[in-house]
């Protein structure tokens, strides 16, 4: 919606490639980027969600180089991309750690964020790696449950491969082919991640933590009832993982979750579970 915002703003012509099964689960953003003026092409290959549009993208991308411009919304693909998305996302961090200082007078025990290719979380993170006092917590997508086939764990579960002109950790069998992602939350659906939450995941700097479609639900009950907030599912990924983590902390602890993005896109999906 971003970009089709930005070309319709500067009058260019903006193609969105989307797979099918997501076109159908974000109705009310397919229809917004077509009153911007974009042209959504549904993308039937393979599962039919993020990894095929992407596929889609960059295969048109490097026939047209002449007169394309790939944009990428992740911290995911070939550099310089990933460095791209996290300083244009890290906004969102900085603005973070201004507003608790002024707040709270200091900064928080815990920050969690939901990861897919790890955009919203990337941003959010960066501006406190160097504070060790602060635990980052980054929440991935465990579907079905890690145990089954029908996850988006690349970090939890995968191992490192190639995917997008990147290295990373990806879900892949044995012969190094990449696997189906599968995730309530279609931001969520993609079987890698970016190649910097590797290394901080590597590094021990940031935890990792997969949150099952179900508890994502109650997540988002959760806000929805306690705050009037309806968040999109990815970021109910984080809410869901609040029952889990509370126990461990102190009554003085601040815990800040990123809510990256809200739940009027996600109305239709909710509603077949709720």
């Amino acid at each position: 919606v971003a970009s089709a915002t930005a070309a319709c703003v500067f009058g260019l012509k903006c193609v969105v490639y989307m797979g099918a099964v997501d076109m159908e689960r974000q109705v009310l953003n397919v229809y917004k980027m077509k009153l911007l003026g974009a042209e959504v092409r549904p993308v039937h290959s393979g599962s039919k969600t993020l990894k095929d549009a992407t596929n889609e993208a960059i295969r048109d991308w490097v026939t047209n180089v002449e007169d394309t411009h790939y944009l990428l919304g992740s911290v995911v693909g070939p550099h310089p991309y990933p460095e791209m998305v996290r300083d244009f996302q890290e906004v969102i961090g900085m603005e973070t750690r201004r507003q608790i200082m002024k707040a709270a007078g200091r900064l928080p025990n815990y920050l969690l964020a939901c990861v897919g290719g790890g955009s919203n979380s990337m941003g959010f993170f960066h501006p406190f790696l160097k504070d060790r006092n602060v635990r980052i917590i980054g929440i991935e997508a465990a579907g079905k449950g890690v145990s089954t086939p029908h996850h988006a764990a690349s970090i939890t579960k995968g191992r490192p491969g190639i995917l997008h002109g990147m290295k990373s950790y990806l879900l892949q069998d044995k012969n190094g082919q990449v696997q189906l992602a599968h995730s309530i939350s279609a931001g969520l659906d993609y079987p890698s991640v970016g190649p910097e939450h590797s290394y901080l995941k590597d590094s021990g700097r940031v935890s990792y933590q997969a949150v099952t479609d179900s508890d994502a639900l109650k997540g988002f009950d959760m806000l929805t009832k306690l705050e009037g907030i309806m968040p999109a599912l990815e970021p109910a990924h984080a809410l869901g993982y609040l029952p889990r983590l509370m126990p461990k902390t102190r009554s003085s602890d601040i815990v800040i979750v990123c809510l990256s993005g809200r739940g009027d896109k996600d109305i239709h999906t909710v509603q077949k579970y709720l």
